[in-house]
């Protein structure tokens, strides 16, 4: 079964009409690539499989490998799952791509891409891609609900959405269940 779908991003596809064009008005961090001396070959990398030592967490909390700690526990990452009830605006793609612009900025993530598809004749699909990981949504306005993804490593601070998620979408209730990714156990 096919679907009529307007497609928007940010890298576009070449094709007149779908893409979206970059907003130089927003700020938003951009990961470089490491400096050559800072890469490891995969050989050299796979020698060094020996656990962290607690030497190797930083002032701030955060292991050298972008791990994060929550609460005392060190993981991968911090990814929540948020479910947004009674809420408004879901079949609008601008206003979803400067929300998801607005969650990155809060976070203090760094952007890579976005990209949003609109399906006929309502919904939206899409993911925030960032360095630190991503965000997701996809949206149902005709039930005025929106389930989302929100998966962040290392420094940013994927709690900084649910107020942004929250407003943007004026939702009468919002749902949070947390997972921490990559547990040693």
């Amino acid at each position: 079964m096919s679907q009529n779908a307007l497609l928007r991003s940010v890298k576009g596809l070449g094709i007149p009409g779908t893409a979206r064009k970059e907003d130089k008005k927003t700020k938003l961090k951009v990961a470089s690539p490491a400096p050559a001396d800072d890469r490891q070959s995969s050989q050299d990398a796979s020698l060094q499989t020996q656990d962290i030592q607690d030497q190797d967490i930083q002032d701030d909390g955060l292991a050298k490998d972008h791990f994060a700690i929550r609460n005392g526990v060190r993981c991968a990452g911090v990814h929540l799952i948020v479910d947004l009830h009674g809420a408004t605006r879901l079949n609008d793609i601008d206003h979803i791509e400067a929300t998801l612009r607005r969650c990155v900025e809060a976070a203090s993530a760094t952007l890579l891409h976005i990209h949003l598809h609109h399906f006929q004749p309502s919904g939206v699909s899409g993911v925030a891609v960032l360095a630190e990981s991503h965000i997701s949504i996809h949206t149902w306005p005709e039930q005025g609900y929106a389930a989302l993804d929100v998966f962040m490593c290392g420094s940013a601070d994927p709690d900084k959405c649910i107020p942004v998620l929250h407003e943007a979408f004026s939702a009468q209730r919002v749902g949070v269940n947390e997972l921490l990714r990559g547990q040693r156990t």
